[in-house]
């Protein structure tokens, strides 16, 4: 072979050899970073977006990978996991609850985030307009803070002689802030006081709950939120031990006992927050995409603790719940 032959040879070789080599290699296995509010273990939220990734055809450890971090109820924690997050690099970012969004948000403002269960995305200060966010987020709004006055007349519906309603909530979490402006807004209407109760901490729950016993509050309202998410059964056991007439923002607090709860199914926007992820990693952008808001609600009822509480609920109210617990 001619000198001139052999080098020639040898250079497409050199040429195909690497686009050989390039066609092998596996795709890019997309990254979540997934910022929780809760504890690592059995988690309804995780369970539902594992759920939601399955039925589009996404399996973990195999074509993509979710990064978890946990804030174990402390709001406090949220922005440093935030920042490990985004450190990471990942394609996306999910974030449940309205702290959990807000810290994400601090954190980047260029990798795309898909919330859920958020109470209020333009009171939060997520987006500017949820029909088109125009930013790096987009998700699923629970509109948790417009509910209360709904909330408030299902309250008074079992209580109807209440006039005094005590306010379980955290001002570190903003999401209970906006809930307990509405609820303000929404109490004279129905002749109600409100007695809003601070807790930031576990260890302040008790003395909430004296405070309201004192005060002689004759219901309360549980504002759904990352401290007493992860502190539930506590604190549904001291409105128990006191025997008090609560109203739960989230069904999880009446699975484990409470008495009633008025709210979007969570658990299903964390599954279909799922389908914004997988739109956003074939290439749409968050600010395209409108923020859904939820058209159902769940008035969730445990009659049982109804009965254990000395009360008989309405049949008007029995009739309209979504679901009783006997």
């Amino acid at each position: 072979m001619k000198r001139r032959e052999l080098i020639t040879l040898l250079g497409g070789a050199a040429v195909a050899w690497p686009l050989a080599v390039r066609a092998q290699q596996p795709a890019k296995v997309p990254r979540v970073g997934f910022l929780f509010y809760g504890s690592p273990g059995p988690a309804p939220e995780v369970d539902a977006f594992r759920q939601g990734l399955r039925e589009l055809g996404y399996v973990e450890g195999q074509n993509i990978t979710v990064e978890y971090r946990y804030a174990r109820g402390r709001v406090a924690q949220l922005p440093e996991l935030a920042a490990e997050l985004v450190r990471l690099d990942p394609d996306v970012i999910v974030t449940p609850t309205t702290p959990a969004s807000v810290a994400a948000k601090q954190a980047t403002s260029t990798i795309p985030i898909v919330i859920a269960g958020v109470a209020d995305t333009v009171g939060a200060g997520l987006v500017a307009d949820i029909v088109r966010p125009g930013g790096n987020i987009t998700g699923f709004t629970s509109i948790s803070a417009e509910l209360g006055g709904k909330r408030l007349e299902l309250l008074k519906g079992v209580v109807p002689t209440a006039s005094r309603v005590a306010v379980l909530y955290n001002p570190a979490d903003r999401s209970n802030v906006l809930v307990l402006t509405e609820l303000q807004e929404a109490a004279p209407a129905l002749g109600l006081t409100l007695q809003p109760l601070e807790v930031r901490e576990p260890d302040q729950f008790e003395a909430a709950f004296a405070a309201m016993t004192r005060e002689r509050a004759n219901a309360l309202f549980g504002v759904p939120g990352v401290l007493t998410f992860e502190h539930r059964k506590t604190v549904v056991d001291l409105a128990a031990k006191n025997r008090i007439p609560t109203m739960w923002g989230h069904r999880q607090f009446v699975d484990v006992g409470g008495l009633m709860s008025y709210a979007v199914n969570f658990y299903d926007q964390c599954r279909r927050a799922a389908s914004y992820v997988d739109l956003i990693l074939k290439g749409a952008k968050p600010g395209d995409l409108p923020v859904q808001q939820p058209t159902k609600f769940e008035f969730i009822i445990n009659l049982k603790t109804a009965k254990a509480l000395g009360l008989t609920m309405p049949p008007t109210l029995l009739a309209l719940a979504d679901e009783v617990i006997e």
